[in-house]
């Protein structure tokens, strides 16, 4: 888990469908490996990018996809990689779930925070009770598409839970972001519990900054988990490295992250369909992928997911004005070996 703790770009990975919305694995396996090739550090599979209905009885792609991911992962990474697995449901589902993962050698579990009914303690003993079987992610999703306001006594507590080795942040709320800083800060296990953003609206923000806080040394967040790092992933790790370059003093780099700070905010605000309320976000995930020749279509099992209207020419417009944000040659070098 050293990868975690130190920092990574670990991408949502998408689910590959073919025209008849059955699991095209050839693909699927060549989006993990243009992932590996990125030099991602690692992969969260199973999770909202991946589609929430591959769990459906009538659908049943829980174990396929985290399976295919696990098996490429593990005889082609060559090196340390952080393979997450994404939970859901009360807890006998995510205990469930988590079983399964712990079976195909995954190393955490991203709990869902989207629970009906469950009050803060349930939560806490859901993520407990996961933890048994494999160190736990814990998820703040954002209010702004249907998540829910936790406390920072909460996220204190879930911090302090023996398993717990990191929490994501997506909240697209400042006040709500240092929350969570402020609560892990105050936690017995603070140092063990690496911060991720998943704040779409201000990664490189959340990345730069240095979060005082009472315990006297500054909390940094170390990485993003994020399903917009699904697409030009290779850019975004060398963001990440220029990200480190900046924080460690170096002004140039500092300058350049500052002004692509904006750029990719309006990138996601094209990808993950902002204006559309996110109803496009999982299709324009798939829009670059497939521009990219890495998938053949934008296909989701539901087919009611499709890119909103002008959404297709905000990507262009996004992908012509920031040429840093791209990553086709690469993909264009490489993406017939990952599909053989």
């Amino acid at each position: 888990m050293d990868v975690l703790a130190e920092g990574a770009v670990i991408p949502a990975h998408p689910l590959a469908l073919g025209a008849d919305r059955k699991l095209d694995e050839r693909r699927q396996r060549a989006l993990t490996r243009y992932y590996l090739a990125s030099g991602a550090g690692g992969l969260a599979v199973a999770v909202h990018t991946t589609q929430f209905e591959i769990r459906e009885p009538g659908i049943g792609l829980l174990a396929p996809v985290l399976e295919l991911a696990a098996e490429t992962i593990d005889a082609e990474a060559g090196r340390p990689f952080i393979k997450v697995a994404g939970a859901c449901g009360h807890t006998a589902q995510a205990v469930s779930e988590a079983e399964l993962a712990a079976s195909l050698g995954y190393d955490a579990v991203l709990l869902s925070p989207a629970v009906p009914g469950a009050d803060e303690k349930g939560l806490l003993d859901r993520a407990r009770a996961v933890g048994e079987v494999l160190p736990v992610i814990g998820f703040y999703l954002q209010e702004a598409v249907g998540g829910r306001y936790l406390s920072p006594s909460f996220w204190s507590s879930f911090a302090d839970l023996p398993n717990t080795a990191a929490i994501k942040t997506a909240p697209f709320d400042r006040y709500r972001t240092a929350d969570v800083v402020r609560a892990v800060a105050a936690a017995d296990r603070a140092d063990e519990v690496a911060l991720y953003t998943g704040n779409d609206d201000d990664i490189i923000g959340d990345l730069l900054t240095p979060y005082e806080t009472a315990g006297g040394s500054p909390r940094w967040f170390a990485g993003g988990l994020l399903g917009q790092w699904a697409v030009w992933t290779g850019s975004a790790v060398a963001l990440l490295d220029d990200v480190r370059r900046a924080r460690a003093g170096d002004h140039e780099a500092m300058v350049r992250c500052l002004a692509r700070r904006p750029e990719l905010t309006d990138a996601n605000s094209a990808v993950f369909d902002v204006r559309g309320g996110f109803r496009g976000c999982i299709a324009g995930v798939h829009e670059v992928l497939r521009r990219q020749g890495l998938l053949e279509g934008i296909w989701c099992l539901d087919p009611k997911e499709v890119l909103s209207p002008g959404q297709a020419e905000e990507i262009t417009r996004v992908a012509t004005a920031y040429p840093w944000l791209t990553d086709d040659d690469f993909v264009a070098e490489y993406v017939d070996d990952w599909l053989s």
